[in-house]
């Protein structure tokens, strides 16, 4: 099974949306962005959510004791840190946490083997001037070598319905992550959101049948 967030929930509706058509995760991006969600909305959402959808809250190059502040306050189940945050910052964390790796070449898998005391690593889109959120694609063969660091890897970056198939038979990684690709006008839209799911749900299904020929 292919675990899958939808991130940049900025209200109770959207998180709603993406339950229902069938995210595992919800993510709320505390950093500076488009995205961004005030800890107390994220609070709100986070309360209402059934307890088997966990909250993730998405933070880039914060102080800790603030992230420690908001993951308590907005009952986080899982940290991620989108930012440069170096392998010492991540080891003061007592939860779970998902490192994200913006790929650029290949070097940028190479530091993967210094986050020893990370859960997983989110593999999303370079960019110079964002931290996620690019709606661009990346090399999907450097996320296939990536998972010979022996954590798990959620796929994100410019993933749709349009490509989530391909994304899943080439990768076969642990989840994927998506925010732009079920967006209309910035805000998650029900019938991407369905559409993706759909799609996810079909490329599974398709992998567990050429799994099991092959077995």
């Amino acid at each position: 099974m292919v675990r899958a967030k939808v991130c940049g929930i900025t209200e109770l509706a959207e998180a709603h949306l993406a339950m229902e058509a069938g995210a595992n995760s919800i993510g709320f991006v505390f950093a500076k962005s488009k995205r961004q969600i005030h800890p107390e909305k994220a609070r709100e959402i986070s309360l209402s959510l059934p307890p088997f959808v966990s909250r993730v809250g998405v933070f880039v190059n914060e102080e800790r004791h603030v992230v420690q502040e908001i993951a308590s306050f907005c009952d986080l189940d899982v940290l991620q840190f989108h930012g440069d945050e170096p392998p010492d910052y991540c080891q003061r964390f007592s939860q779970r946490l998902i490192k994200s790796i913006s790929i650029k070449d290949e070097a940028s898998i190479e530091i993967l083997p210094d986050y020893q005391k990370v859960h997983a690593f989110l593999l999303d889109t370079y960019h110079p001037h964002l931290w996620g959120g690019t709606g661009e694609t990346f090399n999907w063969e450097l996320a296939i070598r990536a998972k010979a660091f022996n954590r798990p890897v959620i796929l994100a970056g410019g993933l749709t319905a349009a490509n989530i198939r391909e994304a899943i038979l080439a990768v076969q990684p642990y989840g994927v992550d998506v925010s732009s690709g079920v967006e209309d006008n910035g805000k998650k839209s029900k019938v991407k959101l369905q559409q993706f799911f759909l799609e996810l749900r079909r490329s599974m299904d398709e992998l567990r049948k050429i799994s099991g020929a092959g077995s």
